[in-house]
């Protein structure tokens, strides 16, 4: 446990680190929302690219992880449309629990990944990435579109489509498999440029996820947050965990998707929420609660996953 615990303070130190800073302006609240745009937009797809277009993939390893990491997706996406049901959700609320149960971010699992084993975690992490990027999108924005239903509900099918074709991080996924699958190797200075960017990429996402949680956002409901909660930081890691049990995983392989279905929901989300007609207040308060609980519950999911697939 202590190990664990060592190895992934340093990430958890820098998004409390980027809270402090945004709380006390340094450098400035505008700095902080460039920062945000500069992650979307350049940081992570450039890691991304990176990653994907130069992974050594197995066909098994790539069978395998898709049921494992989609299977615990499937899960928590069904958990939060029914339980939205049973407890009579609105639209608005039931889309940010959705969002809350479903979503995962990723700039922490890759960093956590990479904490605990190196280039190689990171390798396993950015597959994972990849095979949840475009799904998770595609259901998200789908399932936000069907829940809202406003009365200008058709003009959410253009926006559905623009999302989608212009979200940097699917289109940054797509170039990586097609560079890899076309054995192209890497492309001179192309990937130099795209590695250094990705060097940056890490530390500087997990101060900006520390400067997007706010802790005013917490006078939320309670149902909302515990629905959204128990999907994403039980039933999502649960059936994964059956899921890798069932397979066989062990060792890294095994531990590295564990870390997604125990990391908190994207905070993306709110930007999503707002666009699109959710409940963005509550979206805020959802990332911020798990964000912090995550800071307690990560490590105890990583240190069980260990021991139950060595």
């Amino acid at each position: 446990m202590l190990v664990v615990l060592l190895s992934i303070a340093p990430v958890f130190a820098l998004i409390v680190l980027g809270h402090v800073l945004r709380r006390v302006g340094i450098p400035s609240a505008e700095f902080w929302n460039i920062n945000d745009r500069l992650v979307y937009w350049v940081l992570f797809p450039a890691l991304l690219f990176t990653k994907t277009s130069t992974l050594s993939l197995s066909g098994a390893l790539l069978g395998d992880y898709a049921l494992v990491i989609l299977g615990g997706f499937a899960a928590a996406t069904v958990f939060s449309l029914v339980a939205g049901r049973v407890f009579k959700l609105d639209g608005p609320v039931a889309s940010s629990v959705l969002q809350g149960a479903a979503r995962h971010n990723t700039f922490i699992a890759l960093a956590v990944a990479e904490s605990l084993y190196g280039g190689d975690g990171l390798a396993l992490a950015a597959l994972c990435t990849a095979l949840l990027i475009p799904v998770t999108n595609i259901v998200v924005v789908g399932g936000i579109v069907a829940l809202v239903r406003p009365a200008d509900s058709k003009g959410f099918g253009p926006l559905f489509a623009r999302e989608l074709l212009r979200n940097p991080l699917i289109i940054a996924v797509l170039l990586g498999v097609a560079v890899n699958a076309a054995g192209i190797g890497e492309v001179p200075v192309l990937h130099d440029v795209t590695g250094l960017l990705g060097q940056a990429a890490l530390p500087v996402m997990l101060l900006c996820v520390g400067a997007n949680i706010r802790l005013a956002g917490l006078r939320g409901a309670v149902v909302p947050f515990a629905v959204a909660g128990a999907g994403k930081l039980v039933v999502f890691p649960a059936v994964m965990a059956a899921l890798i049990a069932a397979i066989g995983l062990t060792g890294p392989v095994a531990v590295v998707p564990m870390i997604y279905g125990a990391a908190a929901t994207a905070s993306a989300g709110y930007t999503l929420a707002r666009a699109m007609g959710g409940d963005a207040p509550l979206m805020a308060g959802i990332i911020t609660f798990q964000t912090l609980l995550t800071m307690i519950t990560m490590p105890l999911t990583i240190v069980l996953a260990q021991s139950m697939f060595p």
